[in-house]
């Protein structure tokens, strides 16, 4: 479990294959983009919305407002990719 600043979008991709990664936006406004069968799914979350990335989904993240998300991750065998 983090709690961290969403200051400015990510320069990655990531992925948890170890278990859901569930994420709450506390403050700020930020998209939260998912790559599901090749496609980009965006969902915009603000303040007090919250979004599972289901393991060994890519995703990353587009900072429009910063603001602070809490994040509980599975983070066993994280993997990243550059943006």
């Amino acid at each position: 479990m983090s709690l961290l600043a969403q200051d400015e979008s990510w320069s990655s991709w990531e992925r948890h294959p170890a278990g859901d990664e569930l994420v709450v936006l506390l403050s700020g406004r930020v998209d939260l983009v998912q790559e599901l069968d090749g496609q980009a799914r965006v969902v915009t979350l603000t303040p007090g919305m919250a979004i599972v990335n289901p393991p060994g989904v890519w995703h990353t993240a587009d900072v429009h407002e910063p603001g602070q998300a809490l994040f509980i991750t599975a983070g066993r065998g994280t993997e990243t990719r550059p943006r």
